[in-house]
């Protein structure tokens, strides 16, 4: 087994990282993600020293365009799934501690003000379901790291400019992905047909 992690640095080499639509619930082995626009929430269970945490990109189902592979962007399905692996796992809602992050505004075309909306949902549903938001950091104009520690429930923020490589990368599949949601899909008959090579 390898020693804890001591620092900022060492929580970041040992997480298990995560992408849009993903979440986790680790007792000893720390969490991350990189967001934009999109949001991370993390849950944690002191007594149990037990956390978790999603990435969602969107509130909510926006429209019928959206495929079922969609739906796991989504913070309402986001928030539900990770709350219900923390109950598996032993976790009482009563003593449950959230901390969010993310919403930046990292594409300045976007026109659905996605990151706003993503902060707003997750405060909401926090509110909603009684889960006290003990720390957040929302908004602005760059994206974020974020790290929990399931040992200490201690998260880590690390904000960076948007004009490092990673960060452009993840802008662009952002901004691909919302232009998705508000063009409207052409007609399957008009639609070229697809050939199928084996």
């Amino acid at each position: 087994m390898s020693p804890p992690p001591t620092s900022a640095r060492d929580f970041e080499r040992a997480a298990l990282n995560i992408n849009p639509g993903g979440w986790s619930v680790q007792t000893e082995r720390p969490i991350a993600t990189l967001l934009g626009s999109c949001v991370a929430v993390c849950f944690y269970d002191p007594k149990l020293r037990l956390a978790g945490m999603n990435h969602f990109l969107l509130p909510s189902r926006t429209s019928n365009r959206q495929t079922d592979d969609d739906v796991v962007l989504n913070g309402d399905y986001a928030m539900e799934v990770l709350l219900n692996a923390m109950y598996k796992k032993g976790a009482q809602k009563s003593r449950l501690l959230a901390k969010a992050f993310g919403g930046g505004n990292i594409v300045s075309s976007i026109q659905m003000a996605i990151g706003a909306r993503n902060a707003e949902f997750a405060r909401e549903w926090l509110d909603r379901e009684g889960i006290q938001l003990t720390a957040s950091d929302f908004g602005g104009a760059w994206s974020r790291k974020v790290i929990i520690d399931p040992v200490s429930g201690d998260a880590f923020c690390r904000r960076n400019p948007i004009n490092q490589p990673d960060v452009q990368a993840m802008v662009r599949a952002e901004s691909d992905y919302e232009k998705s949601l508000i063009v409207p899909k052409k007609p399957a008959a008009s639609q070229e047909k697809k050939i199928e090579l084996f």
